[in-house]
């Protein structure tokens, strides 16, 4: 074959995922539209969204071209006008890939305060509690979240990307999901892509507030636990009361080990004894939920040919959740209990956010700068009662700990027009931190030994076999820089092409310090019974420092001590660099049928080493290094059957790496999923072959229904595993060798205009959006695959994975229903939500236990929103009620005839009213 030939098979495609400022500037005249009285929607709002999604053609009469040719944002749009004869503009139809897309609009007729549930309505996706969403029931290693286009890095250890309930949806304009890989994404890519497009400039100068409060079932007004922490706990941001004091950060500096001989343990010791920290306390009416918000934007002239714009927002939210988790663990298969616990656990999350952007017009030429700062704190705590049945004792637990997670990203997007040929440039740098301070678990004992003339107290003696004492500090940073070039030229009317480069570099550091604090054979019984900042409270202390204070007391000789249990791995460098170059062809091949082909080169290097933090290294050999390359082909074919009805083939193949967590050889308590977790440095990568096929037909004036079919073939996922000590479930991870994955969706949008019935019904409109998707998964092992685990000897797959089960994350049915009424004349919208999941497997059992499963049901929301008017002000009063079917979390493992809960708890029934005014 010719080199010409050659290079014509290429299967190329664009980069089309950025967003300056300006493509929802035009006609905006304010905030993106709501619905209410005397606003409209921007007529070429669907246009922008489907470009974005991929630089889709809109079609147009070719005579017509230049007069009509919407305002596109996008990189390498300029290349990617086809024209087709006649111009659409419905994002779906129009895309010539698999797209869904939720406008400012549709968001906020959900009602959600966060992107996570609004895109819990989208065909094939669900969320997990922690705000990570799930596409097509593939985990979220499987998901490519997005921000204008460009790399989104998560501010938590265990996910890729960030979780999306931290985003409002009052900084977001629409969110993009795309389940066709298409050459112009990143490879990672396996269920999908989800691009959040923050607001944009406006023609018009604006200003909106907005309060809401609201409450559950569970905790609003009932009793919870606390801790003081310090004076600004409720901003989410700490005093500088858990900074380390001066002799422990001197420890941690020096580089000495705990047990070296010129370590001050008595000075540390008296640091880390806070009251402040560790002293429970019982709240005896937890407060309603609140947040707030202020947005505002304004937009003025720039020279002769040029416009100038500004938009900021920020909003800060206060919210408390108690749960009353039940969490089992079995010693066999019979699932006959090891342990059995109820914790109590009150979580204060504090959510600050703001968003800065700048754009900048001049001809042709577009601009963007956007800054976006998201800091997302939990304050926990919580008391576990329980009986381990090895030993028959009854432990009391009691956990303090402060999570701050934060978010710092800006980048900048430079769109360049010169006719038939389009210069993108786009660059950006993003960080994200996490800091766990000062993360107490203090046990307490009953030994119920009747020979024991103190069994019947519970008691921590600082031993092992009676409590415990035992803080950690976790810090975790991570420097993300981006950049790409796009340049895309319009060949003829049935062809343009677009070629690109794009770089990322990740670089993260991890630490992680755990001490265990004891106290030696001498220490008194009696003094057990201390409550936990008496415990290790200052006199304590000082006497256990004092053989002269303990012999004056009576007591015999005893000391403190503290042992480092992270001494082997307690910090580790991280980072992944990937060089990508691709190109596109978008080509007409006759009326009605289009070809999107393109293919990606990746070629990536992923390294994760131990950093030694003591001066005598132990010498670790918990690395990794993961040096690949590939090519990535993608092409989506559409063909147009009827002027209604159209269908889709499309095929390509991605990876799925590794997350850095995953391979990092260090303890992570996951406080959602109240689980532990340890990576594994053998880890490789996960290759998807991915095959669709869809239907799509239109009924008009946005109506339509569609069915699709999808498989995908893949090739070592990463599975999730469990096995349980002491009541700890501690979770790894495991490459399979191997899964399928198909399934089917059915999608349908209808209106009905009530116009006929009159008086009332004369201005409103009924609504139904619903979608179903069907999955089934199967993981393929045979006797002769092995699993690689760190730091075990290669062993037989068959003791991590059963063949035939299904991956973890996925649910055979996805349901989600919209019904709603609205007044087509002013802001009126009533609209009841549906969800419903089936249960998914969220880790492998191991040792002969059954996977653990979770259960996540039926949920029914209501929700309410009514413009109104005050002294000319307009206002809009939104009103909620959530969870009405009262659904719990399950989540337990099952062998058919018997059942125990692994983290299990009410949720409840929660409802909340806003109000937001525009100036």
């Amino acid at each position: 074959m010719s080199t010409g030939k050659r290079l014509a098979g290429l299967l190329l495609f664009t980069t089309a995922l950025s967003f300056p400022g300006h493509a929802y500037a035009q006609g905006t005249g304010g905030p993106p539209n709501t619905g209410a009285e005397g606003t409209t929607p921007d007529e070429n709002a669907d246009e922008v969204l489907t470009d974005t999604a991929q630089g889709t053609a809109q079609t147009q009469q070719p005579d017509a071209l230049e007069e009509q040719q919407p305002d596109v944002s996008i990189p390498g749009g300029g290349g990617t006008i086809v024209v087709t004869g006649r111009r659409r503009t419905d994002p779906e139809r129009s895309s010539t890939q698999v797209v869904s897309v939720l406008s400012a609009e549709s968001i906020a007729r959900t009602g959600e305060g966060d992107i996570a549930g609004a895109l819990s309505r989208v065909t094939g996706l669900s969320t997990a509690g922690n705000g990570l969403v799930y596409v097509r029931g593939l985990g979220d290693r499987y998901s490519l979240a997005l921000l204008n286009g460009l790399p989104l890095p998560s501010p938590q250890p265990l996910s890729r990307v960030v979780p999306l309930d931290i985003f409002p949806t009052s900084v977001i304009a629409s969110s993009l999901v795309q389940k066709t890989y298409s050459a112009n994404f990143p490879g990672e890519f396996g269920g999908g892509v989800i691009n959040l497009t923050t607001k944009a400039i406006p023609d018009e100068s604006f200003l909106e507030i907005s309060v809401s409060g609201s409450g559950d079932e569970q905790t609003t007004f009932s009793k919870g636990y606390t801790y003081y922490g310090s004076q600004y706990d409720w901003f989410g941001f700490d005093d500088g009361s858990r900074d380390p004091g001066p002799q422990l950060q001197g420890f941690l500096d020096s580089g000495a080990r705990i047990g070296d001989q010129d370590v001050d343990t008595k000075g540390i010791l008296l640091e880390l004894g806070n009251p402040n920290r560790i002293l429970l306390q019982e709240n005896d009416m937890l407060p309603i939920n609140m947040s707030g918000g202020i947005t505002a934007g304004t937009s003025f002239d720039f020279g002769e040919t040029g416009r100038f714009g500004v938009i900021a927002t920020a909003s800060l939210s206060n919210k408390w959740r108690n749960r009353r988790i039940i969490s089992q663990s079995a010693i066999n298969s019979d699932l006959d209990l090891d342990s059995d616990f109820v914790e109590f656990v009150t979580d204060n999350r504090i959510l600050a956010n703001a968003l800065l952007g700048f754009g900048l017009e001049v001809g042709e030429h577009q601009f963007r700068f956007t800054n976006v700062f998201i800091r997302d704190t939990l304050k926990r705590a919580s008391l576990e009662l329980g009986t381990d049945f090895q030993n028959d004792d009854t432990d009391l637990i009691q956990n303090t700990a402060w999570f701050e997670r934060q978010l710092l990203d800006t980048q900048f997007v430079g769109e360049l027009e010169f006719g038939d040929l389009s210069v993108d440039l786009r660059g950006g740098y993003a960080q994200t931190q996490r800091e766990a301070p000062f993360d107490w678990e203090f046990t307490y004992t009953r030994t119920n030994n009747p020979n024991d003339r103190l069994g019947d107290l519970f008691l921590n003696t600082l031993d092992p076999q009676r409590g415990g004492a035992i803080v950690s500090f976790s810090d975790l940073t991570e420097d993300l820089y981006y950049g790409g070039i796009d340049i895309s030229y319009l060949m003829t009317d049935w062809l343009s092409a677009t070629v690109g480069y794009a770089y990322t570099d990740t670089e993260r550091f991890s630490t992680r310090r755990e001490f265990d604090i004891r106290a030696s054979t001498g220490f008194p019984d009696v003094l057990g019974a201390f409550r936990p900042d008496n415990l290790l409270g200052d006199s304590l202390i000082e006497l256990g420092f004092s053989p002269e204070a303990q012999a004056a007391a009576g007591f015999d000789p005893f000391q403190f001590n503290i042992f480092e249990t992270t001494q082997s791995d307690p910090a580790f460098a991280a980072t992944l660099k990937i060089h990508a170059g691709y190109g596109k062809l978008n080509i007409t091949a006759a009326p009605g049928l289009t070809l999107d082909a393109g293919v990606r080169y990746e070629d990536a290097v992923q390294t994760v080493d131990p950093v030694e933090v003591f001066a005598t290294p132990l010498g670790s050999a918990s690395s990794t290094l993961i040096a690949n390359d590939y090519f990535l082909p993608a092409g989506t074919l559409t063909y147009e059957i009827t002027p209604d009805l159209q269908a889709r083939i499309s095929a390509s193949a991605t990876i799925a790496r590794p997350q850095f967590r995953e391979l990092i050889f260090q303890t992570y308590f996951d406080p959602e999923t109240n689980r532990q977790f340890n990576g594994n440095p053998r880890l490789i990568d996960s290759e998807l072959t991915n095959y669709e096929a869809r239907l799509e037909y239109y009924l008009g004036g946005g109506d339509r229904i569609s069915l699709a079919g999808f498989y995908k073939d893949i090739e070592n996922p990463i599975e999730v595993f469990s096995s349980f000590s002491d009541n700890d479930q501690i979770s790894g991870f495991a490459n399979a060798p191997s899964a399928t994955l198909y399934g089917a969706e059915l999608e349908t949008q209808v209106t009905w205009d009530l116009y006929d019935w009159g008086g009332f019904w004369e201005s409103k409109q009924f609504l139904m959006i619903a979608n179903y998707t069907y999955t089934q998964s199967e993981l393929k092992v045979g006797p002769d695959d092995i699993a690689r685990v760190f730091p075990f000897a290669d062993q037989p797959a068959t003791n991590f994975f059963r063949d035939g089960v299904p991956l973890t994350g996925q649910s055979d049915h996805l349901v989600n229903l919209q019904l709603g009424l609205e007044d087509q004349e002013e802001l009126q919208q009533f609209t009841v939500l549906l969800s419903y999941a089936s249960e998914r497997v969220t880790s492998r059992g191991t040792a002969s236990l059954p996977d653990i499963v979770e259960d996540p049901g039926l949920r029914v929301d209501l929700v309410y929103r009514q413009g109104l008017d005050a002294f000319g002000i307009p206002l809009e009063l939104k009103l909620e009620a959530r969870n009405l079917t009262g659904r719990d979390h399950l989540e337990f493992q099952d062998n058919g005839t018997k059942r125990i809960d692994i983290n299990t708890y009410e949720v409840g029934r929660s409802f909340g009213v806003g109000l937001s005014a525009e100036f």
